[in-house]
């Protein structure tokens, strides 16, 4: 069973920094850094991830998960996402995970997760989840587009230690399943969970120049152990794609 380790910081640059100084490699452990505030807390790129001191859930994880493959971590980022819908699911529905792991309420962002990844050889020596998740912040002044959190969507305060307690049990017992080579169960509900997972088209932008360029209607066909995007336009051709090389027009 793997264990929880938790610190807590009020002040930090990020808990993904933080993490990276810390000197833990027990494979058994989970080593949790969540702060009250982060001056220099980051997104996917070089976006900002914009938090009121105190407000909402701002936590990295520490794991060395050196039994999963290179060519399979992204189902470590399934399971951080499975993780998050899910425990947001107890409080609120229509939560769903946006490709890769963004986690939406309809079609606005409650919690996005940065995950920095160190290799040894063909495995994963080291990842570290870095996530936030807007819990009782009512105004957003960053231009982020569609912000949301829990508290504008249920109109009450949520205790945000049980939330993170909930998210790192679910983490978990998905943890156990990847390190004892039981993939199928969570690649089946991570592709139940996504939006836009349903048989409908919707638009997309396409940012390479594999195929056509501008807008195109798609379909999501999969989600493949690396991460790729596997969409069937509406003419029928499957596209591939990887991170930022496609967008969803919302």
């Amino acid at each position: 069973m793997l264990k929880i380790k938790k610190i807590h910081l009020d002040t930090v640059t990020s808990t993904n920094d933080y993490l990276k100084s810390v000197s833990d490699d027990d494979t058994d452990t989970l080593t949790v850094a969540r702060a009250d505030f982060q001056t220099k807390g980051r997104g996917q790129a070089s976006n900002h991830w914009e938090s009121e001191a105190g407000r909402n859930l701002l936590f990295s994880v520490l794991i060395h998960p050196l039994s999963v493959a290179a060519s399979r971590q992204f189902l470590l980022s399934m399971a951080g996402a499975l993780s998050i819908c899910n425990a947001l699911s107890d409080s609120v529905g229509d939560i769903t995970i946006k490709w890769p792991n963004d986690i939406y309420w309809c079609d606005k962002k409650i919690s996005g997760t940065l995950i920095e990844t160190r290799l040894s050889g063909s495995v994963i020596s080291d990842c570290i989840f870095g996530v936030g998740v807007n819990v009782n912040q009512q105004v957003f002044y960053s231009d982020a587009p569609n912000p949301v959190s829990l508290v504008t969507i249920t109109g009450k305060e949520t205790n945000i230690d049980e939330l993170l307690d909930n998210i790192l049990q679910r983490f978990v017992d998905y943890l156990s399943h990847i390190y004892a080579n039981d993939y199928d169960a969570i690649r089946n509900e991570y592709q139940q969970r996504l939006y836009r997972g349903d048989d409908n088209l919707y638009l997309y932008e396409n940012h390479t120049n594999r195929y056509p360029s501008g807008r195109f209607s798609a379909r999501i066909v999969e989600v493949k152990d690396d991460g790729t995007l596997v969409l069937q336009d509406e003419d029928g051709l499957l596209r591939e794609y990887t991170f930022k090389e496609v967008s969803f027009v919302i």
